[in-house]
Order: C-alpha cells, then sequence, then structure tokens
C-alpha cells in the first residue's frame, strides 16, 4: 500500500500487544524509529489503556517530546505532560461497578484514580509489565472503593480465561446498558470506562489542538479499545496478532505483521522514514 507521506502529521499506537514487544517492553528498534519519527517532524502519541504515569516513563525511556492518550483515552495529556483532558467515571457508578466485578475471588479488581493505580489484591504477575518504569499498585478495600477522580475500572484473570470475562463484560452490559464504555483491551482485560470515553475521540481531541484533521492521522491497535481509533483515522492498522474479534470488526482495515516483529516499527520505516 502507498500512503500520502505528505498528508500524515500524526501518528497514534497503542502499547501492549502493538508498539511493545511481547515481553512488554520496547525493542531497540522500536525506540529508534521512533527517534527518527520524531526528527523528521512527525507528532507521535502513546495510544493505550495504562496509566499515564506508566506511560510518561516509556516516553522518557524514548527521549521524545510525544503526547500521551491514556486509560483508554479517559486522560490525554501533551508533549509537556499539560493535562489536556479528563473524563472519569461517575462517582455514583463506581461502587456499583466494583460490586459486580468483585464476585468472583478469583479474579483482579484495578482502579487508575489520578495519579494512582489501585488493585484489590496482591498480583505479582502484573508486576511484570511496569518492569521498565517501575509504577505499581497500591492495595484497595474492594467493599468500600474510592469515587472520585477514577478514569477506569478493569478487571484481569490469573489464568487469562477470556471466555470467563466475557460473562462479566455481558453481565455490564445488562446491567449498566449504554451509560459506560465496555471493551477488551487484551483477550484477558476487560475495561469499564464513563461513556464518552475512547482512544478514538481523544485522538480526534488533540488533532484538532494541533490544527490537523482525523485524515491526518495514522493509528495502530490490536484490541477492541483500539477499534474506535482505527476506524476514526485516516488509516487505522490491525496487528496480525489482534484478537479475531477486531479483525471482525475492522473488515476493511488494513492488517499489518505482529508486534513480535516489531511491525509498527518496520511500517513506519518503510512508508514514513
Amino acid at each position: 500500500m502507498t500512503l500520502n507521506r505528505d498528508s500524515i502529521k500524526i501518528v497514534a499506537s497503542d502499547l501492549d500487544g502493538t508498539l511493545l514487544a511481547p515481553d512488554h517492553l520496547l525493542s531497540a528498534n522500536s525506540k529508534q524509529t521512533l527517534k527518527e519519527l520524531h526528527a523528521k517532524g512527525y507528532t507521535f502519541i502513546f495510544a493505550t489503556g495504562r496509566h499515564h504515569v506508566d506511560v510518561a516513563g516509556i516516553r522518557e525511556s524514548v527521549g521524545i517530546p510525544a503526547y500521551m492518550i491514556t486509560s483508554n483515552g479517559a486522560r490525554v495529556h501533551d508533549e509537556k505532560d499539560e493535562l489536556l483532558y479528563s473524563e472519569n467515571i461517575p462517582q455514583d457508578m463506581v461502587q456499583s461497578v466494583v460490586d459486580a466485578l468483585n464476585t468472583d475471588s478469583e479474579l483482579f479488581v484495578h482502579m487508575y484514580q489520578d495519579d494512582t493505580w489501585l488493585l484489590n489484591q496482591e498480583d505479582e504477575f502484573l508486576r511484570k509489565f511496569h518492569t521498565e518504569t517501575g509504577f505499581t499498585y497500591t492495595l484497595f478495600d474492594a467493599s468500600n472503593a474510592p469515587t472520585q477522580g477514577i478514569a477506569k475500572i478493569f478487571i484481569t484473570h490469573p489464568k487469562q480465561d477470556h471466555e470467563h470475562l466475557v460473562e462479566f463484560e455481558d453481565a455490564l452490559r445488562e446491567k449498566f446498558g449504554d451509560s459506560l464504555n465496555i471493551a477488551f483491551s487484551t483477550p484477558w482485560c476487560l475495561e469499564v470506562m464513563a461513556k464518552e470515553v475512547s482512544k478514538g475521540e481523544a485522538l480526534k481531541a488533540v488533532a484538532e489542538k494541533l490544527g490537523c484533521g482525523l485524515e491526518n492521522c495514522i493509528a495502530f491497535g490490536d484490541g477492541m479499545n483500539d477499534a474506535e481509533m482505527l476506524s476514526m483515522a485516516g488509516h487505522g492498522f490491525v496487528m496480525e496478532n489482534a484478537h479475531e474479534k477486531v479483525k471482525k470488526a475492522l473488515p476493511n482495515n488494513t492488517v499489518i505483521g505482529s508486534n513480535a516483529d516489531d511491525a509498527v516499527a518496520e511500517f513506519l520505516k518503510k512508508h514514513l522514514l
């Protein structure tokens, strides 16, 4: 395929399953590619479900001034760490969501509250996701959850049982209907945000701030939480390793290679650099 390089101003990419390698780290190749992209004048956006404190550490490891769309679009920070956009789950809904998710003792219930990551029980497995940034969680009482400043609530399963999490997805949709945005970021991570929140709307907000349109954006992703962004960007590219649900939801979007092969970096080198 051919991209009109002159029309592309903004490059947005998801992290886990997309820009990051399977070990959840940025390869040397990807870091170098992002530096070259910045040197060529493109604006780069980390667009992820991760917490902004965590992503700031990843951005620092690359050494470029990038924008950050985090918590699936509930937070947007510019290259100077200024908060451009913030949308929380309504306070009166937080405990109800936590109660609906806290019915299985095996599940881990997480909340991103402003600068903090909260978790209902210890989870050593998840610590390895954040080895590069050192960002970690604080325990909270799920029966008396804080309700202010909650960007998102999400659950993970220790055995990565996707079908079990789908049961919770169905229950949340039945209970909360259209009042929340519910999406999988990975097959084993189910996330809940305010209704208005999506990476696509956040990308639109950044593009407008930079005086660009969505047609000037390209985006990469692998999860259902990337679907809006990939459909709204001028060009949205789906990872080969994406879940089949994502590919079926975006049948007209080009599928590129796997995150195990640095597919985003290789694509950028071939088409933009």
